[in-house]
């Protein structure tokens, strides 16, 4: 197979806060090349890095809000997050964890630091992923998925370390995610030293993070912590060398190749669409929840 080479390595804008439990760097879509077309189906990419939060009675996070056409995928490296959406979806996911919201046809949400981790405080880090859905399933029903992290199915490595795989298929083991299209989604955690080697189809928009660490790719090019990778639509295979231990996500998925039209919380296919969410939040149609 032939060599899936680096497009370009991304370094992480300034931060800014969502609500104010979130401090995170904006890759997709606000950093060029990095357009929601470019990176389709991914929406958006928002890095928490490690950020240091005192003690709070009061969960800092982000009240409630609308979401309709796309899914939100939340990634818990450090820190504990409190979910609630007016479909009855939440729960509390912690280090390792995996949060899966399929928005569709439209939720009210609400996201914040659960309750007792909040009163100590610590290190928080986390990755937002938006995932876009076809056409045809954005006003399917929302949904949503906890995966804790001993349900993610893991490829052992040896002594290289193993990988934590999400969503997509890794070495013939699949991920724990159902998907409405071809994504994969995975954390490379390798030992110093140790090598991994990803193959995804050329056409697939792929990318990685690297959230600990720092790795040298197709043994050329280092990247170090909190940079973003991007790979060329051309070849299928990568490897990853981690200089230390490292963890690394691993995003690729097949392109959908539809209309993306974007406005604040919704992501629909037509303008007529977007004007129907609005009117359909501002009469109710997403139910209802306490802020």
């Amino acid at each position: 197979m032939a060599t899936k080479n680096i497009e370009t390595i991304i370094s992480p804008k300034p931060a800014h806060f969502v609500g104010d439990g979130f401090r995170v760097h904006n890759f997709i879509p606000g950093t060029y090349p990095l357009t929601m077309k470019r990176m389709d189906p991914f929406l958006v990419l928002d890095y928490n890095a490690k950020f240091h939060f005192n003690g709070s009675e009061a969960p800092r996070g982000v009240g409630v809000h609308p979401h309709r056409g796309f899914e939100t995928v939340t990634i818990a490296y450090q820190g504990k997050v409190e979910h609630h959406d007016s479909a009855g979806g939440g729960g509390i996911i912690g280090e390792g964890d995996v949060q899966w919201m399929t928005a569709a046809r439209g939720v009210l949400h609400k996201e914040y630091h659960e309750k007792e981790w909040s009163k100590e405080g610590g290190i928080f880090q986390m990755v937002q992923l938006w995932v876009n859905l076809p056409a045809k399933d954005k006003m399917s029903k929302p949904k949503y998925q906890t995966i804790k992290n001993n349900e993610i199915q893991k490829v052992d490595l040896g002594e290289n370390g193993f990988v934590e795989v999400i969503a997509g298929e890794y070495e013939g083991i699949k991920g724990s995610a159902s998907t409405f299209s071809p994504v994969n989604l995975m954390n490379a955690k390798l030992k110093s030293g140790g090598k991994a080697t990803f193959n995804f189809p050329e056409n697939f928009n792929t990318a990685a993070l690297v959230v600990e660490g720092s790795v040298l790719v197709n043994g050329e090019q280092k990247v170090q912590t909190n940079h973003f990778v991007l790979f060329e639509n051309k070849g299928e295979t990568f490897t990853l060398e981690a200089a230390e231990d490292s963890v690394i996500l691993i995003l690729s998925g097949e392109p959908l190749n539809e209309p993306i039209v974007p406005h604040g919380p919704f992501v629909m296919s037509t303008q007529q669409e977007i004007m129907q969410a609005f009117e359909d939040f501002n009469t109710g149609k997403f139910g209802y929840l306490e802020d």
